[in-house]
């Protein structure tokens, strides 16, 4: 009976429970089953396995399975290294560039990590209110998120925390617990995303284009196969240059992928570097501040050590080639090949993004285009390939020149309030949102996505609206068909989410 719970916890949750684990199993089950309403565990079980369980009863399963226990300012090396190395690489380039920063905080419990980044951002950035800090904290459980929307926090959240950070930020309440301040909590957007069933990295969900992204203390309950599968979608979640930050017990993931090994005093990171993926390399810090690496082969030891120099990220608000320069009518010369003697290059453009291999997605699409300038098909897919590295711009004016060739596809406007979206510009993301629902009134997405807004905004009557408009297209559809742009993700799925949206909106 256990060897089932086990299978359907893995088919239903992503969370993995080995022959020697599954004691603990039993012991985490048993409470969870009297939430469930039964007194003994085998009939919760049996019960289980034979009905559909809604997304609130599997938040409830979740709940009790997992460890959602953290504090501010936890494993203190990761932060001295944030400080110390890897932000001030950021802050310096962004100030002279756009001023913009990215952070996923990958089941982020009730909050205490985003909240941390956050402050160590306000502490390390005295200009920050002139910077586009997008700070995204997804978890699983729902409960967890509203405590962290909520922002107060008692003692114990705080234990082995400089105190700098509680004097700082935090306000002391009549009954002694703390609430962050204000102007912290603002830089924190919370949303719900399940890492085992939501695609990424997803526009839609706004994950996509960061440059760091936390995932501690989560993966470590995943069967090792999708654990595996999560570190490679963070790796192309990531712009270059960007950091994976996981725990200790889960880097032996992450070492040996795509990622590049960086060892910190007394920590580890991960940075993805396209120049060098694939390759097993390990980057040592040295105390002194200085940056070495040391080419590490398993199998005959050290290699001599030369300087890392960290690339730029290919970032939006970094100089950069124009769409415009990829639309420009072609000489004849340029045309090779005879018609049908070559794989269609958007479909091969299709796969690559699928595969996301975003940079020869690019160079595909960009080809093509110097053929077909005013294919909307490529010139969306292309959008959508520069939003997920980053190139906002780029992104925009392709949105920009897709709405001049087809005035009445509401797809180029949907985009377009992706990317103003995840710049900051909430307003204008309303605008395009609305004129995607004015040319397609059954644009489940973009209802979906004005909700969302919405929903941050803390106007819940509104968001409700927009999302009961959205499951109310949803009901047409089979629960399996994948939605038309949303890069994977199902009819059946939306819905599940919109409902569990609905259901946070309504306790706040």
């Amino acid at each position: 009976m256990v060897t089932q719970l086990s299978k359907f916890i893995s088919e239903n949750l992503g969370l993995h429970f080995s022959e020697k684990h599954r004691n603990e199993l039993c012991e985490k089950f048993y409470p969870a089953a009297l939430k469930f309403g039964f007194s003994d565990p085998e009939d919760c079980i049996r019960w289980l396995l034979t009905v559909s369980l809604t997304q609130e009863q599997i938040e409830i399963l979740s709940s009790y399975l997992t460890i959602g226990e953290t504090h501010f300012y936890r494993d203190k090396a990761i932060y001295d290294s944030l400080e110390k190395y890897v932000l001030p690489e950021f802050i310096n380039a962004r100030r002279k560039h756009g001023k913009c920063l990215r952070i996923w905080s990958a089941g982020c419990s009730s909050g205490e990590e985003p909240y941390s980044v956050a402050i160590l951002l306000h502490k390390m950035t005295p200009e920050i209110a002139d910077w586009n800090i997008s700070i995204l904290a997804t978890d699983i459980n729902h409960t967890f998120l509203e405590k962290a929307k909520k922002g107060i926090y008692n003692k114990w959240s705080f234990r082995s925390t400089p105190e700098w950070v509680k004097n700082g930020y935090f306000t002391k309440n009549q009954d002694n617990s703390f609430s962050i301040m204000p102007f912290i909590k603002k830089m924190v957007s919370f949303s719900y995303h399940n890492l085992a069933k939501d695609p990424f990295p997803l526009l839609a969900n706004n994950t996509t284009a960061f440059d760091i992204i936390f995932c501690r203390n989560v993966i470590m309950y995943f069967h090792p196969e999708l654990a595996r599968k999560m570190i490679d979608l963070f790796f192309w979640s990531l712009l270059d240059a960007g950091w994976l930050i996981v725990s200790g017990s889960e880097g032996y993931l992450a070492h040996g992928s795509r990622f590049v090994t960086v060892v910190f005093p007394e920590t580890i990171f991960f940075m993805k570097n396209l120049s060098r993926s694939g390759k097993t390399e390990e980057y040592h810090v040295k105390t002194t501040g200085s940056v070495h690496h040391e080419t590490i082969q398993f199998d005959s030891g050290l290699h001599p050590e030369t300087d890392l120099n960290f690339p730029e990220s290919s970032i939006s608000c970094s100089p950069g080639a124009t769409a415009v320069s990829i639309l420009k009518t072609p000489d004849a010369t340029e045309t090779t090949g005879t018609k049908g003697t070559k794989p269609d290059p958007i479909r091969k453009a299709a796969a690559l993004y699928d595969q996301c291999n975003y940079p020869e997605a690019e160079s595909a699409l960009t080809d093509y285009l110097l053929n077909d300038q005013n294919n909307i098909e490529a010139i969306t897919l292309l959008a959508k390939i520069f939003s997920n590295q980053g190139k906002f711009n780029e992104a925009i004016e392709l949105c920009r020149k897709g709405i001049e060739t087809d005035k009445f596809n509401p797809v180029c406007h949907y985009l377009l309030a992706l990317i103003f979206q995840e710049q900051g510009k909430t307003e204008e993301a309303i605008s395009s949102l609305h004129s995607s629902i004015y040319l397609d009134h059954d644009h489940v997405l973009s209802y979906y996505t004005l909700g969302n807004i919405l929903f941050q905004q803390g106007d819940m009557k509104k968001a409700g609206k927009y999302f009961n408009n959205a499951l109310s297209i949803l009901d047409k559809w089979d629960k399996e068909i994948i939605l038309p742009g949303s890069d994977g993700l199902s009819a059946g799925r939306l819905t599940e989410i919109l409902k569990m949206k609905k259901l946070t909106g309504n306790n706040s």
